[in-house]
């Protein structure tokens, strides 16, 4: 792949197709992943070029698919599995955290579990039910589970071929309102996997945020910073592990810290980001660490789904009340 701007589902088309390049044993599942190229077209071209064994059209059956591409990994094959939209991976759920997660302990080692679980999440999109939810923490909750999530399409690219590459599962949060943002994506990664990235410098408190929301981040820090306000914004990148090192350091530099996710905040990642920098960083917090998330409830229809979401007016708000301690 040549380095330079793409949309972020380009960048994951090219690292799929590099995957399969570079060891004949990945297999690629999903429904209509193949003719199609998948609903976002993540896929698209790679069944014509790699074949239909390599590229495999799967029943409507997410359990079945999971099962299928746990099998394959006890023969030593790296299946990447994709889950057409987030709401639909509930039926696979138990195979995901009760097999999958738990194969390499169960064999005491012996057994890796290869497989990349591509999950397009969250909203923005204007779908319908079961087509925008946000169930990141429930994943990050299971032991076993490596759990990550790109904002750009140079992480999007170098962070799938990484998961892929990984020997433990990886559950692959993909946002999809961002599928077709575009960004330079460079010739190598920058980044381990589970590496936190300060995407701007500041001085007055820390933006925690991942996947959809770091836009929305970035976007604030530039129209706080009109007013003499200096936001540092950290993507998280990786959900579990967690990189606290690069959290903790921002944070005794800024003495502030707002997390801000889709997801609803009652116990939600921020909770447990939340709670552990308080723990780590208590004599440094000029404030409480504060959330900005989607309200406790269902994923709302279309029509009022921006009323949902955090925006930037939610995260200067909570920017405005940390400052005012």
């Amino acid at each position: 792949m040549m380095a330079g701007q793409l949309s972020i589902a380009k960048a994951l088309n090219e690292a799929l197709r590099k995957s399969l390049e570079n060891d004949p044993k990945t297999l690629l599942m999903g429904e209509d992943i193949g003719k199609l190229g998948g609903v976002f077209r993540i896929t698209d071209g790679l069944q014509k070029d790699f074949g239909e064994d390599r590229v495999i059209d799967s029943p409507l059956a997410e359990s079945g698919i999971m099962g299928t591409a746990i099998g394959l990994a006890l023969r030593g094959y790296r299946p990447v599995v994709e889950i057409q939209f987030d709401g639909f991976v509930y039926p696979a759920f138990d195979q995901i955290v009760s097999q999958l997660a738990k194969m390499h302990a169960r064999a005491l080692g012996h057994v890796k579990m290869p497989v990349t679980v591509r999950i397009p999440y969250a909203g923005g999109i204007g779908a319908v039910e079961h087509h925008s939810e946000s169930h990141e923490a429930y994943f990050a909750h299971t032991a076993g589970l490596r759990v990550v999530t790109p904002s750009n399409a140079h992480d999007a690219h170098w962070m799938l071929r990484q998961a892929i590459e990984s020997d433990d599962p990886v559950i692959f949060l993909e946002p999809k309102r961002r599928y077709w943002d575009k960004g330079e994506v460079g010739a190598a990664a920058d980044l381990g996997l589970h590496d936190a990235r300060i995407v701007r410098p500041g001085t007055d408190a820390t933006l925690i945020a991942y996947g959809p929301m770091v836009k929305v981040c970035l976007e604030a820090a530039a129209a706080a910073e009109e007013d003499g306000r200096r936001l540092e914004v950290v993507d998280l990148r990786s959900l579990s592990p967690v990189d606290f090192t690069t959290l903790e350091e921002s944070v005794k530099r800024t003495g502030r810290a707002v997390v801000v996710h889709e997801a609803p905040v009652f116990l939600g990642m921020g909770a447990e980001l939340a709670a552990r920098l308080t723990e780590r960083c208590f004599y440094h917090l000029e404030a409480p660490v504060l959330r900005v998330g989607g309200y406790y409830a269902p994923y709302p229809p279309s029509r009022v789904e921006e009323a949902f979401l955090p925006d930037l007016d939610r995260v200067l708000d909570a920017v405005d009340r940390a400052l005012a301690y």
